[in-house]
């Protein structure tokens, strides 16, 4: 019943409420050419859900406000080396993190710059309040925004999110819920793999959710728990 935000389904709309954020706001945001997005974690590492990990030869694009317009901002990469966290499970979403390596290093610009990871992995209490950006849907049935959205959640009880009328027992101690609790604000396809930001500080990953911005069904986000951040730290520091 459950699927990675990549997939479609043939369902009614139900409207989400995004904004359009500020042309080239949010420097570190990344475009993967599966329609995924991501962060620059360093001028060589892309930080991104594993489940985008869905053809070869992925290609990231920073410095874009507008996929389709022509913008001199962009910076357009091939990707080396494709790091899916060893433990992943395509299944249950478990662990759902990978990161990728970039052709070349990133210019760091106004327009293309880094998101700092957290100091720590400390949980993120429920009733936080935090943003999410992307080029997903505006709606569950509608296309893809062309420019840059984001939208504000608040982070759900992790127990409550794993309830049987939630995710019936499939959320774990990495994973972070948030959304709405009378739906319509939630990611949605398109926004995987992109940053959760609580605070300013960088907490969770675009996993995994059922349809888009409906009750009982927040978006649900791998946490970057001290774990994920310690495995981040191995891959990027010996590469």
């Amino acid at each position: 019943h459950f699927a990675p935000l990549p997939l479609d389904f043939p369902k009614p709309q139900h409207r989400l409420i995004k904004m359009v954020v500020p042309s080239h706001s949010r420097p570190y945001k990344a475009y993967l050419s599966t329609m995924c997005g991501g962060a620059l974690i360093t001028p060589n590492w892309v930080l991104t859900a594993a489940h985008c990990n869905i053809k070869k030869n992925i290609e990231v694009t920073l410095g874009a406000h507008s996929l389709i317009e022509h913008e001199s901002t962009k910076q357009i990469f091939q990707v080396r080396t494709v790091v899916v966290h060893p433990d992943f499970n395509s299944s249950t979403l478990l662990n759902d993190l990978m990161l990728l390596e970039l052709g070349r290093p990133a210019d760091l610009n106004q327009y293309v710059n880094l998101l700092d990871l957290p100091n720590s992995g400390e949980d993120v209490r429920p009733g936080t309040k935090c943003t999410v950006a992307g080029w997903g849907k505006i709606s569950f049935y509608g296309q893809t925004s062309d420019t840059l959205q984001e939208v504000r959640v608040t982070v759900i009880d992790r127990e409550l999110c794993s309830n049987f009328k939630y995710y019936k027992g499939r959320i774990t101690k990495n994973m972070l819920c948030a959304g709405d609790e009378n739906g319509g604000k939630d990611s949605c396809r398109g926004d995987s793999g992109g940053p959760l930001i609580c605070n300013n500080v960088y907490r969770g990953i675009v996993s995994f959710g059922y349809k888009c911005g409906l009750p009982k069904k927040p978006g649900v986000y791998t946490m970057l728990t001290t774990e994920y951040l310690e495995w981040i730290q191995s891959i990027i520091s010996t590469a």
